[in-house]
């Protein structure tokens, strides 16, 4: 059985090229105070992984037998009572969730997560591309205002944009555009899906020339007519991606998709086969243990439009913004409707304590700002920016904030930090 006690996990990072670069990247802070490492100044920072996945391991602070650090899949695998008996009979010795931070200062690709049945496919097919086979529900908490494109917009509001941005149907051609445009609310959810679906494929099937003359015709008469009318924000947002990603399908494509602003502390999350981008912004986020991801615009990397466009779902309609569940006057919980996982925010005042109650699930735990400590029933380890702890499952641990100036308890958000677990709806 393993020690019921919090484990220090040193952290990978990922310098993907959409990173904030140096010390403007949260991301950066963490993993140099997590790594004690120094921080690149002209290298992007994007991704802090906190899990099991290969891509982006854990390792368990001194657990070797030569003081060395392990990794915690390993560790996991040796000490599955730390995960618990319903996460080892459901998912096996492992994590199920991989917990994130994300600092953005580009826009992503536009992409997709398979579900369970084509990922395993894909993942035969082209291990080298989809190297797990895994779904990868995900959610997204905004720590800074955050943007993102997810989901196809509605109906209505795609017969404003074939209305209003003519490049399209110069693209997709007339025809196409006419079947939207003649479609009606009451033809049926499957008639529209049909008609999204084609319009959609045909213009991300385009060719590169094809493509690369309409993008530069929509920004030029854009910039032309930003100088006698205020640019709508999908029209700004185009601007900016082809300034991002020139000549690029995905720049007219983000007309097909709902612009999502984000304000700290609001959350989104995204099922299998639904289309996202994440635009600009930092961000907590979670998902299954998977690192599958089908793109087909928006990104220097291997693009896989038929796999795209076959996938999707094209259900339309704005997304379900979070914003978390109160467990206590420092806590607030968020539950996506997926079993791996789920999130809770913590902010505490200057020297106000709060316990995290036993569960029967693990537990990876982030400091993101300030300093306090960590009491399990017998240990105590002081905790400050950048560190992480995986935490066994029935472990209760109680965090306490660090006094800040004259210790005033009004002094909210003296220590902040993020809880990745099983979502407790499985574990019930």
């Amino acid at each position: 059985m393993a020690p019921l006690k919090p484990l220090r996990l040193r952290c990978s990072v990922q310098n993907y090229d959409w990173g904030r670069i140096g010390e403007e990247s949260k991301v950066s802070k963490l993993f140099s105070s997590n790594s004690q490492s120094e921080i690149d100044p002209r290298k992007p920072y994007a991704e802090l992984w906190m899990g099991t996945h290969p891509s982006g391991p854990s390792f368990v602070v001194g657990s070797g037998i030569d003081g060395s650090d392990c990794d915690l899949k390993s560790w996991v695998d040796e000490n599955p009572g730390a995960v618990g008996e319903k996460v080892v009979e459901k998912w096996g010795r492992d994590l199920p969730f991989l917990f994130k931070v994300l600092s953005v200062a580009k826009a992503l690709s536009i992409q997709a997560h398979p579900d369970k049945e084509l990922a395993q496919v894909l993942n035969k097919m082209h291990p080298s591309i989809y190297k797990d086979s895994s779904h990868k529900p995900e959610m997204a908490v905004a720590l800074t205002e955050f943007e993102a494109l997810c989901g196809f917009v509605s109906l209505e509001e795609l017969k404003g944009v074939l209305n209003s941005v003519p490049e399209i149907v110069e693209l997709v051609g007339h025809v196409e555009a006419g079947q939207v445009m003649n479609i009606k609310e009451n033809d049926g959810e499957e008639k529209v899906k049909a008609v999204l679906k084609s319009i959609f494929t045909q213009l991300m099937s385009a060719s590169k020339d094809a493509v690369s003359g309409v993008v530069s015709k929509m920004r030029n008469r854009l910039n032309i007519e930003n100088k006698v009318r205020a640019l709508t924000e999908k029209e700004q947002l185009a601007l900016r991606l082809e300034k991002q990603y020139p000549a690029d399908v995905g720049v007219i494509s983000s007309f097909f998709f709902n612009y999502v602003k984000l304000k700290p502390g609001e959350a989104l999350y995204l099922g299998a086969n639904e289309p996202h981008a994440y635009l600009y912004g930092e961000c907590i986020e979670c998902m299954a243990t998977s690192d599958n991801v089908v793109r087909a615009g928006l990104t220097p990397k291997f693009r896989d439009v038929q796999t795209l466009c076959s996938m999707l779902t094209y259900k339309q309609g704005f997304p379900e913004i979070l914003r978390g569940i109160l467990l206590n006057p420092y806590v607030k919980r968020y539950m996506p409707p997926y079993d791996e996982f789920e999130v809770d925010r913590c902010c505490l005042p200057s020297g106000v304590s709060v316990v995290f109650p036993a569960v029967p699930g693990p537990s990876i735990f982030i400091v993101m700002a300030g300093d306090g400590s960590m009491h399990t029933d017998s240990t105590e380890d002081g905790i400050t920016e950048g560190d992480v702890f995986f935490v066994p499952a029935k472990t209760m641990i109680s965090i306490t904030a660090a006094f800040v100036g004259d210790g005033n308890v009004d002094a909210f958000g003296a220590l902040e930090l993020y809880r990745a677990g099983v979502n407790s709806r499985c574990l019930e």
